[in-house]
């Protein structure tokens, strides 16, 4: 196993204590995204919890190069493992430090045998991903290549907005701006630094959006409070907020990670629906992160029209399902 040892992390002193090197693993791993940092993850189990936890970590001496954060839930199929940060993370994977994935998924995937479980599952695995290359020996596989797609623009030239986006959205756009000034004074701004009153106002507009059916639970809302001051102290949140005439009316919530943008919620009055708030703060958004470098803007999971019209195309993550008859002993 090239000196690598394994073990299982199952209570949460043990997995509040690994943070410091998760990040150090995260910073390096080639694969990683925002959403298998600790600042996502260590809130969204604190939050949810919803099983017992089986983290694997993979170690080269004292060096952490290997973790998949697992947990084991019932079913009625018998236990089900699942990646912590199911449902609400868009990507999810393994990690592994650089020059050794072949090793480190193989230290994994015996780590896996040796747990209690009737079916592992691992959805919305991007291009690329770590977890691609997991090899179960004797254990029933189903896979599926279009699991879900994420529409991704691609960002190029140096006018990002005349070479990668088209020409109608950019009329519209204008259009939108324009009807927005004459409700009065338009300011679009960054509220990461302030979580609690960007969060409330997301939280506001995505259920008038949405009339209570979007997916702001109350769960997932406490979720966000505890996830976007750590995601913001490192570095990785991007929070928009759009005045227009002295009132609210869009919220933009992402990411920007590496060479990438993540447009991962949003929200807006229904009484500016003619003035597109949720445009003009996606063009923000686009402008903004190819000025930090960003050659994607990444519009996530769903297949939504207005992600097109942005010149979105669909990229497609994995899933990989593993089956097997009786349990561990």
């Amino acid at each position: 196993m090239s000196g690598l040892r394994a073990g299982i992390i199952r209570d949460q002193a043990a997995f509040d204590d690994l943070e410091p090197r998760w990040w150090q693993l995260w910073s390096q791993s080639a694969t990683a995204t925002p959403f298998q940092s600790p600042a996502w993850l260590v809130p969204w189990w604190r939050t949810f919890s919803p099983g017992d936890l089986a983290m694997i970590v993979v170690w080269s001496a004292h060096d952490l190069v290997g973790l998949a954060p697992l947990y084991l839930e019932p079913h009625v199929s018998g236990r089900r493992l699942l990646p912590v940060g199911i449902s609400l993370s868009d990507y999810l994977d393994i990690l592994c430090a650089p020059d050794q994935e072949a090793a480190v998924s193989a230290a994994i995937a015996e780590a896996a045998l040796s747990l209690e479980w009737s079916q592992w599952i691992l959805p919305d695995l991007p291009a690329g991903a770590a977890s691609l290359r997991l090899g179960l020996t004797n254990v029933e596989e189903s896979r599926a290549s279009n699991h879900a797609a994420c529409p991704v623009l691609s960002l190029h030239g140096d006018d990002v907005f005349a070479s990668s986006v088209p020409a109608r959205r950019r009329r519209q756009l204008r259009r939108a701006e324009r009807a927005a000034q004459r409700r009065g004074r338009v300011a679009v701004g960054r509220y990461e630094a302030d979580p609690k009153v960007f969060i409330d106002q997301l939280v506001r507009l995505h259920s008038a959006r949405w009339a209570g059916q979007g997916v702001l639970t109350d769960g997932a809302q406490e979720f966000h409070r505890r996830a976007l001051p750590r995601l913001a102290a490192n570095g990785l949140a991007r929070c928009w907020l759009v005045e227009i005439g002295g009132t609210v009316a869009g919220a933009y919530y992402g990411f920007h990670h590496r060479d990438r943008a993540y447009a991962y919620l949003g929200g807006f009055d229904p009484a500016y629906a003619e003035e597109s708030p949720g445009a003009i703060l996606i063009g923000r958004a686009i402008a903004e992160a190819a000025r930090e470098g960003a050659r994607e803007f990444d519009f996530l999971r769903g297949r939504e029209s207005y992600k097109y019209s942005w010149g979105a195309v669909d990229r497609w993550t994995e899933q990989r399902v593993w089956t097997r008859n009786a349990p561990a002993s």
